[in-house]
């Protein structure tokens, strides 16, 4: 039996006083629970997030979207606060993988916008922490972890401007705020967006196109070429 499988049964057997009949999983099931189970959770809990932000979001409700019980999650990622990191280290991980730092600047911020309203990456939690924010972070490893991102940005954009793609009159970490704020847009004020264009804010012909706007507006401020 998996660990997985024992905490379930433990908590069902809390639950309902006696063992809850189970199939006996085959070895590749058994083998591909667990990832298949975190996975399930973490979209989940992106939804959960997503919807009511760190601090509205219960566990029981993203282990009822899950289909698991709670105990699991306190198992895998340590309870809410764990589970949280685990998702600003999967987009992380995400965005390492599918937009370099070679990639040009105009095509990143493409590519953020896309990011942005694609609801299994989480675009409107920022916005949750953005507004929940004291001044002070609580999560002081995740915090340290964000900021290493930031000024790994910033650094990458003053290379930008060393090379001559942008205009180094700008302060590159005042442009990189810029570009993250306009390219969230779409995901924080969805509202703005069906009034201005009469268009779902995640409609794939709006993102597209404001997509290619915002990076216009990017290279007319920058040397970036206009293709």
């Amino acid at each position: 039996m998996t660990t997985e499988r024992r905490v379930q049964d433990e908590a069902d057997k809390g639950t309902t006083g006696r063992r809850a009949t189970r199939r006996a999983p085959a070895p590749h099931e058994r083998q591909r629970d667990p990832e298949r189970t975190k996975a399930r959770i973490l979209d989940a809990a992106i939804e959960e997030f997503s919807a009511k932000g760190f601090a509205g979001a219960r566990v029981s409700e993203i282990a009822a979207r899950a289909g698991v019980n709670q105990q699991l999650i306190a198992y895998y990622f340590d309870g809410k606060e764990g589970l949280y990191r685990e998702i600003g280290r999967r987009w992380r991980a995400y965005e390492a993988q599918t937009i370099p730092d070679d990639m040009g600047f105009a095509e990143m911020v493409k590519h953020y916008v896309r990011a942005s309203v694609d609801p299994r990456l989480g675009g409107r939690l920022l916005a949750w922490e953005g507004l929940a924010d004291t001044g002070a972070d609580e999560d002081e490893e995740e915090a340290r972890e964000r900021n290493a991102r930031l000024r790994h940005e910033v650094e990458q954009l003053r290379e930008r401007q060393r090379a001559g793609e942008l205009d180094d009159r700008f302060d590159p970490a005042a442009l990189l705020l810029i570009a993250m704020s306009a390219g969230n847009a779409l995901a924080v004020y969805p509202q703005l967006a069906r009034g201005l264009f009469g268009a779902d804010g995640s409609s794939p012909e709006l993102v597209e196109h404001y997509a290619e706007q915002l990076a216009r507006l990017i290279a007319r401020l920058g040397r970036i070429e206009d293709r």
